[in-house]
């Protein structure tokens, strides 16, 4: 047994698995750890000769891409440390911060999981945690009415803070949960394929009872959403189905049919506002087109979603 486990799920992103490797590697210093990672079906060709410069990094080679849940769930469940570092390929982690996280659990018994500060790569803040969605929540999220006060997520100067906080949801990107606490509320749930599993699991963690933080002096850099990029109106509807899913689960059918409603209110906003702007002599029509074109597609699966 270790005393850490970092589980990695790769799709197509040998170059930044590479780099997140490394960065594992040069600053992970105060304790035994393992690095899992799972491959789902990549077809980059990188993985073999970046594993040959990381000979004690055990790998899973799936035949098709079965999600980032389950691949997950295959590396937890032949993770053998006391703690679980869940960790995105498109990462850096920045000098001490695991050894932080380690330190803040093994002093904070009542806390499960913590995240970091994450970090764009040109060292500016992103959002490193989120609160748990609602009605109320999505309603003024779907028409970005944050940008006018923050509702739906937390106001980036949260993250400004050099304190801990507790959070309700922490990003997928960099979660490190203690492995009894998996033992206790259960594996990630493999019905979402992409999105909204850390949600769910964060879920299921505040519900027995135990707390998370966000700790500001761990910081990893994150370049953010590099394998969803590669088909981006898939991973588009995907992200509102497994949504969906999350209050199917947790929130009950009466909640289900009116969040259908929200969304195909804000999408037929969200539609005719580009399809006005689109007629103008702007420089990103071609992005008004996309998200016009994505919204429909989203209009129009939404009755199976």
């Amino acid at each position: 047994m270790v005393e850490l486990s970092i589980i990695i799920v790769n799709w197509n992103t040998g170059m930044l698995l590479e780099n997140c490797l490394s960065s594992i590697q040069s600053n992970l210093c105060d304790c035994e750890y393992e690095i899992i990672v799972i491959d789902n079906a990549s077809i980059d060709n990188d993985l073999d000769n970046i594993l040959k410069q990381n000979t004690q990094t055990r790998i899973i080679y799936n035949h098709e891409n079965v999600g980032f849940a389950r691949a997950n769930n295959q590396g937890i469940s032949i993770a053998t440390g006391n703690y679980l570092l869940i960790l995105n390929p498109d990462t850096v982690i920045k000098p001490h911060s695991i050894d932080i996280l380690i330190q803040y659990l093994a002093k904070n018994k009542n806390v499960a999981a913590v995240g970091p500060k994450l970090l764009n790569a040109d060292g500016t803040l992103q959002v490193s945690a989120s609160r748990s969605p609602t009605l109320a929540r999505e309603f003024w999220r779907l028409l970005h009415l944050d940008r006018l006060f923050s509702v739906s997520q937390y106001p980036l100067a949260s993250f400004i803070n050099k304190k801990p906080i507790s959070v309700d949801i922490l990003l997928g990107a960099c979660i490190l949960i203690r492995s009894q606490v998996i033992k206790e509320v259960g594996l990630l749930d493999e019905d979402y394929f992409v999105y909204s599993e850390e949600v769910d699991l964060c879920e299921r963690i505040r519900k027995n009872g135990w707390r998370l933080h966000w700790v500001p002096d761990a910081e990893v850099i994150h370049f953010g959403g590099m394998s969803t990029r590669q088909a981006s109106l898939a991973m588009f509807i995907e992200l509102y189905r497994n949504k969906i899913k999350f209050f199917r689960k947790n929130k009950g059918i009466i909640q289900v049919r009116i969040y259908k409603l929200i969304i195909w209110i804000a999408s037929i906003i969200r539609i005719i506002v580009c399809s006005f702007l689109k007629m103008l002599p702007l420089r990103n029509r071609d992005e008004l087109i996309a998200i016009s074109n994505n919204y429909l597609a989203l209009i129009n699966e939404l009755p199976e979603l």
